[in-house]
């Protein structure tokens, strides 16, 4: 037998984790780096920088990593160098003093369901606004020491890193994150072993990692599919943010909604509101109810406590941006779930339809979220409106104006998106009470009397830091992509501070107008060529790799960038994280943001812009369309002049044009012998001290507890009391009601309208109707419409009815009309249930038009 050569088994690779040992003195350090109170606190920041400022920017300012990757060496220094040792101390005393202090219980508790958080750039299971809006909001809950946990995910790649080709084509990269050596931990279970939750899908379980975030004091719960416990089917489940075809996004908002509770309950963890902040988490409800079900409650009592707890927040304005899946798709994963809920499959289904009937119609999230939740929100004023038209279909009976949609402005966390120096000139100038009362509007007015010359200094000093920032992060970048090095060289020189900066940096979708700026080539190209007042625009964003349009507005604009007329006047910087956000919203002078009107649901970048002494020039649409005062940032109107979108593009275009030439570019070079534009000074300085206090994240956090918390929780409580008496008693009551709405009847009407109607004179209305047995369930109001500005009919008057008599069943309404204006009007009389314990009547919609 010939002997071979060579005979090797397959090697049996077991994957070893070698934890990095700290000295004694240094122990307390990995505890701080596990909880990322430090991505908002700078004197952390800056005490991880100091142990290694090489590695520090090299780990990418990621302290976990930076722990690990000390040497022992490097350790023993550092434990003899009495300097650092004393900032240590004192970073943990500060960071201890801040942990220690208890919830406060004075306010409801809130469990918090999102797709996505961005809290610093390190934890990627972000991609813009959305997530940057919630990662702010668990920050300030922190700082605010409000009882609230939250849910999301733990994606393998998060969302995708930027890259572009030669010619501007935008690449999408996918790297894996690597869990253990991210500020986490795993979530043990009673017994010290990792826990996992098992997540029904129909005929199967998903097996879910549970991993902890320290958000501060706030725990925010990440889950995790990645497993050897999963088919190769569902380990992708949380790969990838937005990732993946419509199924997969069915198996996500599945996890985060049921899985997220089933979490929370075998935690331990009960809350007084369960917040959806998008239609994602929706199904968190749809778990609630089995569980009250389970108890012994039927549907219709375990829906009044689950819609009394229930807040569901909307960032989106168009039906078409919510999340529809087909009823067969649906069906493969929810199909068991009628008769656990003790009702049909098509009554289930039509909880996620504006026509419950109509069997065309796909499932909504947004929708079912609606119908599961007390309270419904938009993200800007204007943007409530916009929500109220787009779900009035749901209450056919009401028209927008008239439903229970309200609104919450979105805000930014004040520490993390303030500039360390501005934070410093805060704190030099402002009461020692500023962050506890950021909203104080009169504390703001400090900056009055901070001098010119310093907020200039400040500027400028932010300027060099953001030009500094992008000289060493792109140049790599740039040489390896565009080919000619003395070019790139060229382009670098270029990007100096003494410029006017202008950025224009967010998600490029089509909406937002990015093109906008480049209607008139050689409008703009005499603008940025002016020796005397050099001008810069900075490019930054991502478009979805599934949107082509948003990818083509990227291309154009590098192809542009590209033009030798506009070499290093037009800059795109490509992979728009946090980390560039931050030098970004402080580097510029201007934040400019066009987007269609009115598809801007809020927008955060610009009030982030306003902590740090940039200037916004905007559409009025959003916070803006709230935020803006004149002589504090330049607006364009949210009035339309052409319904053509392309003239009203030309239009707005020039309108930007004649801004930058006539008012903006004048005034910020108007400079005196000190070399800065007081004229400019004042602008910022109006900006902060009238704009800036209103859009922080702490009046959101308030806002959100005076609005709907607050009251949503009283509620709540008061029907749960005593074994959920009142739930169960409003629940009989509207099924009484429901049952015999068909049978109630008007018996006689006496209406002076129909004799002819005058301004100025008094007339009644009289209905008797037999309500059925159900003894004073009814309400009636005459309802009278005009047609508005826009042509749409909307509520002139709406006048309640009196119950003046009861005779039996029957019950006498009468009400008065006196018109104040004469004109063609339709009026109506509505009917409609009523009760004192409902919270409005989008809560039991019931109408009948007499």
């Amino acid at each position: 037998m010939k002997i071979k050569a060579d005979y090797t088994s397959a090697p049996q690779w077991k994957e070893l984790t070698i934890k990095s040992a700290l000295p004694e003195q240094l122990q307390c350090l990995d505890e701080l780096a596990h909880n990322l109170w430090w991505a908002w606190n700078y004197e952390a920041r800056d005490l991880w920088r100091s142990l290694d400022p090489a590695l520090y920017s090299e780990v990418k300012h990621n302290p976990v990593l930076l722990l690990e990757r000390l040497s022992y060496d490097r350790k023993e220094e550092i434990v003899k160098d009495k300097k650092i040792m004393k900032n240590v101390k004192d970073v943990y005393a500060k960071f201890r003093a801040y942990m220690d202090v208890k919830p406060n219980s004075k306010r409801p508790s809130v469990a918090y369901f999102c797709m996505e958080y961005g809290i610093n750039q390190v934890l990627k299971i972000y991609s813009g606004g959305l997530g940057m809006l919630a990662g702010d909001y668990l920050k300030e809950a922190s700082d605010s020491n409000v009882d609230m946990c939250a849910v999301g995910f733990l994606y393998r790649s998060g969302y995708f890193r930027q890259s572009l080709s030669m010619d501007g084509q935008q690449i999408a990269n996918y790297d894996q994150q690597d869990f253990n050596s991210l500020p986490i931990d795993r979530v043990l279970d009673e017994n010290g072993n990792p826990l996992t939750v098992e997540v029904p899908y129909n005929n199967y379980h998903v097996h879910a990692c549970v991993w902890r975030a320290n958000v501060g004091r706030i725990s925010l719960y990440l889950l995790d599919t990645d497993n050897e416990l999963n088919s190769e089917y569902d380990r992708p489940i949380t790969h990838a943010l937005y990732g993946g075809d419509w199924e997969n996004r069915l198996k996500q908002e599945i996890l985060l909604g049921i899985g997220g509770m089933l979490t929370l309950k075998k935690l331990g963890i009960k809350k007084d509101i369960y917040h959806c902040n998008e239609g994602h988490a929706a199904l968190c409800n749809l778990e609630r109810l089995c569980d009250y079900i389970k108890e012994g409650l039927t549907f219709n009592q375990a829906m009044e406590l689950v819609r009394a707890s229930g807040l569901y927040t909307c960032h989106t304005p168009v039906p078409a941006g919510h999340d529809y899946f087909d009823e067969q798709l649906f069906g493969k994963y929810m199909g068991a779930y009628p008769a656990k809920l003790g009702i049909s499959w098509e009554e289930f289904i039509g909880m996620g339809r504006t026509n419950p009937e109509d069997k065309d119609e796909k499932f909504s999230m947004s929708t079912f979220a609606i119908n599961t939740c007390q309270g419904v929100n938009g993200v800007s004023k204007l943007h409530g409106w916009v929500s109220q038209k787009m779900f009035a279909p749901i209450w056919k009976g009401y028209y927008p104006e008239e439903n229970s949609v309200g609104y919450v402005t979105n805000g930014v966390h004040f520490p993390t998106w303030t500039a360390t120096e501005w934070r410093e000139v805060y704190d030099k100038y402002f009461d020692p009470s500023f962050l506890g009362d950021q909203s104080n509007e009169s504390i703001w007015h400090a900056i009055y009397n901070v001098p010119d010359e310093e907020i200039w200094s400040t500027r400028m000093a932010l300027k060099q830091k953001l030009t500094d920032y992008i000289k060493e992060q792109f140049r790599e970048t740039w040489l390896k992509n565009q080919g000619d090095p003395s070019r790139v060289v060229s382009l670098l020189d270029m990007i100096q501070p003494n410029a006017l900066m202008i950025g224009f940096c967010r998600r490029f979708a089509t909406y937002k107008r990015a093109h906008l700026l480049f209607t008139d080539l050689e409008r703009l190209k005499k603008i940025v060529n002016n020796p005397e007042h050099p001008v810069k625009f900075l490019f930054a964003g991502k478009a979805h790799p599934a949107d082509g349009g948003g990818q083509g507005l990227i291309k154009r604009i590098y192809e542009i960038s590209q033009m030798p007329e506009f070499l290093g006047k037009i800059i795109f910087l490509e992979d728009y994280d946090m980390q560039l956000a931050r030098r970004l919203v402080s580097g510029v002078d201007i934040w400019m943001n066009t987007p269609t009107r009115p598809l801007e649901a809020s927008g955060t970048s610009g009030e982030k812009a306003e902590m740090n002494g940039v200037v916004n020039l905007s559409v009025l649409d959003g916070w803006w369309l709230e935020g803006y005062r004149q002589g504090a940032g330049w607006a364009l109107t949210e009035k339309r002049t052409y319904q053509n979108q392309g003239y009203q593009d030309q239009l707005d275009a020039a309108t930007i044009y004649g801004m930058l030439e006539n008012e903006i570019i004048p005034m910020y070079y108007n400079k005196n012998k000190k070399g800065f534009s007081p004229d400019w000074i004042k602008v910022i300085k109006n900006s902060i001290a009238t704009i800036a206090p209103h859009y922080t994240m702490k009046r959101q956090l308030d806002d959100y507890y005076d609005k709907f918390y607050t009251e949503q929780a009283k509620r709540f409580h008061k029907l749960a009391k005593d074994n959920n008496q009142l739930a169960k008693d409003i629940a009989s009551w509207k099924e009484a009601v429901a049952e015999r709405w068909d049978s109630i009847r008007v018996v006689s009407r006496e209406n002076d309208l129909e004799q002819g109607v005058e301004t100025g004179k008094n007339y009644k209305i009289r209905f008797v109707i037999d309500e059925a047995g159900l003894n004073d369930a009814v309400g009636l109001e005459f309802v009278c419409l005009h047609k508005n500005k826009a042509g749409e009919e909307s509520i002139a008057t709406v006048i309640p009815f009196k119950v003046v008599g009861q005779d039996g069943n029957c019950f006498t309404f009468e009400a008065e009309f006196e018109p104040d204006y004469a004109g063609t009007y339709k009026t109506g009389i509505r009917m409609y249930p009523k009760h004192a314990e409902l919270p409005h009547r989008q809560d039991f919609a019931y109408v009948k038009w007499l």
